[in-house]
Parts: C-alpha cells; structure tokens; sequence
C-alpha cells in the first residue's frame, strides 16, 4: 500500500507532486512495521559529503507518520526527540522503519528507526507523540 492522498500531493518527503522533494514510498508490511528506503544525495548535505540532519529527521517523522495513515488515521506531530548514533555520509543507503510503541486516546506514541542498508548500523531513531485527528 502506498501513501499517495490528495493533501499529501506535496509533502516535500512522500508527495509526488513535490519537484524538489524526496518521494519517498511507505508500505505498511504484514508485522504491521512502515517502511521505505532512502539514498540522499548531495544535495542533501549540511557539511560536504555528510547527510544534513534535518533531512534525516525528516524521514524519520514520515515514516512515524505514515504508519499513522496507513493504518487509517490523520495526525500531527505533537513532540518528537531523536538520537543520532553516527554521520551519514551522502550516497549511503538506508531503510527506514516505523511502528506503534502505544496508543491512548487520541495519543499515538511511534518509534523510528534509520538504518543503513549494507551494514544495518543504527543511523538514528525517534520517539514522537501524534495526536490523531487532523
């Protein structure tokens, strides 16, 4: 399944519509974990050569998200802390994943995980809160 809707045409991490974004794909698999892959490129660089870190806290808060809607809800962001565990440097492979640590009410408490893809080294995680209804 596939996040494509109508007010995420332009979401400048999973929106097709974005001509500057990253066009991430989210696909919710059978142990109920979203995931995508990610290769930033050079473009997305704070210090030459190294992943600039909002572009990792980026699609570390979409994967969360999309989780959220592809289980059939909307939400925001209410919070959201990361710890990064190592640079990234451009060109490099990742795998992203998401997934529900609980839910009360309208709160849905996520982690994210990034991952590099050859070696599977942590890169990042996140935990958030999102408030469902949007």
């Amino acid at each position: 399944m596939n996040h494509v809707t109508a007010d995420g045409e332009r979401c400048f991490v999973c929106g097709p519509g974005n001509n500057i974004g990253l066009k991430l794909v989210f696909r919710l698999d059978d142990d109920n974990v979203c995931r995508s892959e990610f290769s930033p490129d050079a473009l997305h660089c704070g210090w030459d050569g190294v992943t600039h870190g909002g572009i990792i806290f980026s699609v570390l808060d979409d994967v969360m998200a999309n989780w959220i809607h592809l289980n059939g809800m909307r939400g925001f962001t209410a919070k959201c802390d990361i710890r990064y565990k190592g640079s990234l440097p451009t060109g490099t492979k990742v795998k992203l994943e998401g997934q529900c640590i609980k839910q009360r009410g309208r709160l849905v408490v996520m982690e994210g995980k990034m991952f590099r893809a050859n070696t599977g080294e942590l890169v990042a995680q996140t935990e958030a809160s999102f408030m469902q209804g949007a």
